[in-house]
């Protein structure tokens, strides 16, 4: 190892880390001005972040990742801008320390990202549900930029605290009409989802039927999704595809009608997937499908009108203010995606952020009802997507 080093990581006992300058010099992309707060054990991680961050400090385990954020929190020092994770997993300890952050008010909007070569799915769900992490991800991939994505899951925190306050009844109180708006959406859609599954319910036990019929595996496809204020949810609907799709997304990605933009944000839309099966083409040409979304209406994680509920690997590449801006609206089965563009194969990120902004802006049980006016007119699809 060269002898040159850049002293700007230090660990928990504040001993400075010794980095490979000629490492960073050769991969350092533009540095951000960010912190970071390591808790491992692997220093070529340590010294990879240093190609990105500014500062940071580094524990290998919880304990003292726990003291050390005592004493951030004490003397007043820089508050690190992101936390990642990359021990075994420990899951007392992950909620203790997850309790620690969220209740000291100068440390509640630190991002907390966990090395995913620890978790399965499940473990995801579970942490990400309870709000002990916000993301799971390779923190050792070089396709991450770091820098926008801790803009990213800062600016998503906040909005999300927005978000909360907008719908706290010390807000209704003080706005007559948001208040009678928000009252009325939600008893139309107890009302509505409840009659809607009375009258299709010999429909879901036909559907039920046929899904079993062709392949094995579950009637319902549950998955974690991202919606208003990104509270994440369980989403419910009829399986259209093969066991197991989700984890072939990479081997269909090159048929994604959006393409990736320069600002990274993704949505991921298959033309003609081969993952889906013969009954799941005719569910979601007619959008029956969607139906057991239903019961995330009657629950109310979703509206019956409302912008599209993301799987988390979509929402966490929402990097913009204004794009994060999509998630101050509800989360619904239908809306101006929907009526407006959803059969369009050429249709852009761009167009389909903007579309989800332009509801957040102007929602309202007026709008709500035009909407879906319009919606049986899509639920026909001409395209396979």
């Amino acid at each position: 190892m060269p002898t040159n080093t850049l002293p700007l990581i230090l660990s928990a006992d504040n001993q400075h880390f010794l980095l490979d300058a000629d490492f960073i010099i050769e991969n350092a992309p533009q540095k951000s001005f960010y912190s970071f707060f390591y808790i491992g054990d692997r220093h070529a991680t340590v010294q990879y972040f240093a190609t990105y961050f500014r500062t940071g400090i580094f524990t290998e385990n919880f304990d003292d990742a726990m003291s050390q954020i005592f004493k951030i929190a004490e003397t007043n020092a820089r508050i690190p801008d992101v936390i990642l994770i990359d021990t075994p997993i420990n899951k007392s300890k992950l909620e203790a320390f997850s309790f620690l952050i969220k209740h000291t008010p100068v440390l509640s909007g630190i991002p907390i990202i966990y090395n995913d070569r620890h978790l399965d799915n499940d473990l995801v769900y579970d942490f990400v549900s309870n709000d002990l992490i916000d993301e799971a991800t390779n923190i050792n991939s070089w396709d991450i930029n770091f820098a926008n994505k801790v803009k990213f899951m800062s600016n998503l925190k906040t909005q999300r605290e927005k978000a909360i306050l907008s719908t706290s009844v010390n807000h209704f109180l003080s706005n007559d009409n948001q208040k009678i708006n928000a009252l009325i959406k939600r008893v139309f859609d107890i009302v509505i989802s409840t009659l809607l599954l009375i009258l299709f319910s010999p429909i879901f036990l036909i559907i039920a039927i046929a899904i079993k019929l062709e392949s094995k595996g579950s009637v319902f496809y549950n998955a974690p999704r991202a919606g208003r204020g990104f509270q994440v949810f369980t989403f419910f609907k009829f399986r259209t595809m093969e066991v197991d799709a989700d984890k072939k997304i990479t081997e269909v990605e090159h048929l994604n009608q959006y393409n990736k933009d320069k600002s990274g944000v993704r949505f991921l839309k298959i033309c003609n997937d081969p993952r889906i099966t013969k009954v799941g083409k005719f569910l979601r040409n007619t959008s029956l499908d969607e139906l057991p979304q239903l019961l995330n209406v009657l629950i109310g994680d979703m509206s019956l009108v409302g912008n599209r509920p993301l799987p988390i690997y979509e929402a966490a590449t929402l990097t913009t203010n204004e794009s994060v801006e999509r998630f101050m609206a509800p989360a619904g089965i239908t809306g101006l995606w929907q009526i407006e563009k959803r059969s369009n194969e050429k249709m852009s990120v761009e167009e389909r952020v903007n579309l989800d902004i332009k509801y957040a802006r102007n929602h309202s049980f007026t709008y709500d009802m035009f909407i879906l006016a319009k919606t049986p007119l899509a639920l026909f699809q001409k395209t396979n997507v």
